[in-house]
């Protein structure tokens, strides 16, 4: 008995990592209120989801707010592109729809294709961003490459996220958690397709206070 009373405990291990995951997505939730800083605040998410909740580095506010700070403008520039890019397409979908026969039929499906890579590239594009260093039009052109490369990741990527977006949809309660979660799914496929493209961990890394905690 006294075992299940001592923090170290696995079940008040997962118990702190569920109450973090809470706490992260309302943050997030809340960073997203002004819609234009979804960008850097979803990269903050990933990074911090990853860093602190999966990694078991740093401080929670410390490590979303580093990243909230160090990615702001590129993060921003790129939530409005995809925002712009999102709206555009879908207005498009809609006149397409409107129309009959072959015509109709042809642009729709286009129109869907071209949505369902935005998703796709919509996916990579915070992660990425939390993760290397490299200027917006890199930052793009990475993502196609990698949702492109790694199509059956991208796919069960796009499930995972279609199934929070309608798990909340319908119980609204869980956007309590279902951001920090829904990350947190997407990073153990991402991890796995960043390590890919990064160097092997430096074996003087430790005794030269490196903590190369993304290459675990």
């Amino acid at each position: 008995m006294g075992n299940f009373f001592n923090m170290d405990n696995g079940f008040f291990t997962v118990l702190g990592k569920l109450v973090d995951m809470v706490i992260i997505s309302i943050i997030w939730l809340l960073l997203c209120i002004p819609i234009v800083t979804i960008g850097p605040a979803t990269t903050s998410l990933y990074y911090a989801v990853v860093k602190v909740i999966r990694r078991e580095r740093g401080y929670l506010f410390r490590e979303f707010f580093r990243s909230f700070k160090t990615n702001f403008k590129s993060g921003l520039i790129s939530g409005i592109l995809l925002t712009l890019l999102f709206v555009v397409l879908i207005f498009d979908r809609r006149f397409a729809s409107g129309l009959s026969g072959n015509q109709g039929f042809i642009l729709m499906s286009i129109f869907n294709a071209m949505l369902f890579l935005l998703v796709c590239v919509t996916i990579y594009i915070f992660p990425l961003l939390s993760r290397f260093s490299m200027g917006i039009k890199q930052l793009f052109k990475t993502a196609l490459f990698m949702a492109m490369k790694h199509l059956p990741t991208t796919i069960l990527l796009v499930i995972i996220t279609a199934v929070f977006v309608l798990g909340t949809y319908a119980i609204l309660p869980l956007f309590l958690i279902t951001p920090a979660l829904c990350i947190l799914l997407w990073s153990l496929l991402l991890e796995r397709v960043f390590k890919k493209y990064m160097p092997e961990k430096s074996p003087d890394a430790e005794s030269a206070g490196i903590d190369e905690w993304y290459l675990e």
